[in-house]
């Protein structure tokens, strides 16, 4: 999941409208200007004063078939024709159904059903939920405890924050979270790995410490286990090494807990695969998804639950104590599975593929002796760099020269729209810039990516800039 609203712009002054005096609540209250998107093409937006930017990071994600598609629009045209929303306590929608067989289509069987919500943050906030009726509704009350990992993000709501491991996004809301959270390390292998040690042994390291948190807060109390199946915006495009999640999915069974992935930003082809967990050779007992789901068309988020879940909430309780007005809208539905169709009838996940490849070459070409490079990461269209003062110790630059910022406005002077983050004192990390093309991206388009972050990265550097 994203953490956008941490990223200040304050941008070139070439192509700006003024905010001073708008009635609207920008992200950032001290930037004077903000550029106004007016027209998408393809990979391609364009501001008000007709400047293009090439969308390397599909904003934070979800543009996965960049801007104007036309099987979306008109799909979405077609059904606002019909009816664009009709409350789901009385009705269902075509658009509904049909997307969550899609869903499920894709899915191992044990993934069953789908709760659809209207993000991907809300959609962590029903995960807690249902995991929370499933061990009330099978006659364990007492499991409530949610484990998550340091240098993670599942979403904005308390809730959310509760469960991720990102301090500085906790900050002045810990009075507000609530406090049925326990939180082990993450699969970090740049900063985490010891001398001498193996891949192998790094994964199971990393993984038995959820082992040891379960039993240090009681096996009994414990629910579930949630993270992201490929770190997001927080650590910067991190994938767990191989044999990871099937020791994670081994002590969830053994100890009887709920795996839960957030594959809001991973999933849905981002890393070349529908689910990412496809990757890993396990299933979750539930999974978060949204961002690309819709493609940006429309705000979307779901939930795969599975058979054991919901038939045990249909035995017992009967429903989902849960639910938002907008559950299943109809418009939004209708928006994803267009966008669903898209990726499958044009074999996009064979494009994700061969264009994260170049995309790797390409950053690897550029930066792999670079200075302040220390780790080229990812999988498919979601890769990032981690930019260091020194290589060698990995320290991190003074977050006073703010590089993730001078990069992001950098890069948007060229054109190019990236998704920068700083450093952080608790998991290490340093300042780190991810790029997430959208799926339909040529040869050309990586090129021009690879080429525009590294004129930028090159210009945020320079002290004096």
């Amino acid at each position: 999941m994203s953490a956008a609203g941490s990223i200040r712009q304050r941008g070139d002054r070439s192509s700006p409208v003024v905010v001073s005096g708008s009635s609207a609540f920008h992200r950032d209250l001290l930037a004077p200007t903000i550029r106004e998107a007016v027209a998408g093409d393809g990979v391609y937006i364009l501001d008000k004063n007709g400047k293009r930017y090439i969308d390397g990071s599909s904003g934070s994600g979800p543009s996965c078939l960049g801007h104007s598609n036309a099987a979306v629009r008109a799909a979405m045209h077609a059904q606002i024709d019909q009816i664009a929303y009709a409350h789901t306590a009385f009705f269902t929608s075509a658009p509904m159904e049909e997307l969550a067989d899609n869903l499920c289509a894709h899915a191992p069987d044990e993934l069953s059903h789908v709760w659809f919500t209207n993000s991907g943050a809300e959609a962590a906030d029903a995960a807690f939920k249902l995991t929370r009726q499933y061990f009330i509704d099978s006659g364990q009350p007492e499991r409530h405890i949610v484990i998550g990992r340091h240098g993670g993000y599942v979403g904005s709501t308390l809730a959310g924050l509760a469960a991720g491991g990102s301090e500085r996004r906790r900050g002045p809301f810990t009075p507000l979270l609530p406090t049925n959270t326990a939180h082990i390390g993450p699969a970090y292998a740049y900063r985490g790995m010891r001398e001498g040690e193996t891949s192998d042994d790094f994964a199971l390291r990393t993984a038995r410490e959820l082992e040891a948190a379960i039993e240090t807060v009681g096996p009994s109390r414990v629910s579930a286990f949630i993270c992201e199946t490929v770190v997001g915006s927080i650590l910067g495009a991190v994938p767990a090494p191989e044999g990871y999640f099937r020791e994670i999915r081994r002590i969830c069974d053994r100890y009887g807990i709920l795996l839960i992935l957030d594959e809001v930003m991973c999933g849905m082809g981002r890393v070349g695969s529908k689910y990412a967990f496809a990757q890993e050779g396990i299933c979750p007992d539930l999974v978060m998804i949204g961002k690309a789901l819709a493609g940006g068309y429309a705000p979307l988020g779901a939930v795969l639950v599975s058979s054991t879940i919901h038939d045990a909430i249909r035995d017992k309780t009967g429903y989902f104590r849960h639910g938002h007005s907008f559950h299943g809208h109809a418009l939004a539905c209708a928006a994803a599975l267009a966008v669903q169709r898209e990726i499958e009838q044009r074999d996009l996940y064979s494009n994700i593929r061969k264009s994260g490849l170049l995309l790797d070459q390409l950053l690897r070409e550029r930066f792999a002796e670079h200075p302040h490079v220390g780790d080229i990461r990812g999988r498919g269209l979601m890769q990032a760099i981690e930019i260091v003062a020194d290589r060698s110790t990995k320290e991190n630059f003074d977050p006073a020269r703010q590089i993730d910022v001078r990069l992001t406005e950098h890069a948007l002077d060229l054109g190019l729209i990236c998704y920068a983050l700083g450093s952080s004192s608790e998991s290490g990390v340093g300042d780190h810039v991810m790029l997430m093309p959208p799926y339909i991206a040529t040869p050309q388009h990586i090129e021009e990516i690879a080429d525009k972050l590294g004129r930028a990265l090159d210009r945020a550097l320079v002290r004096d800039k």
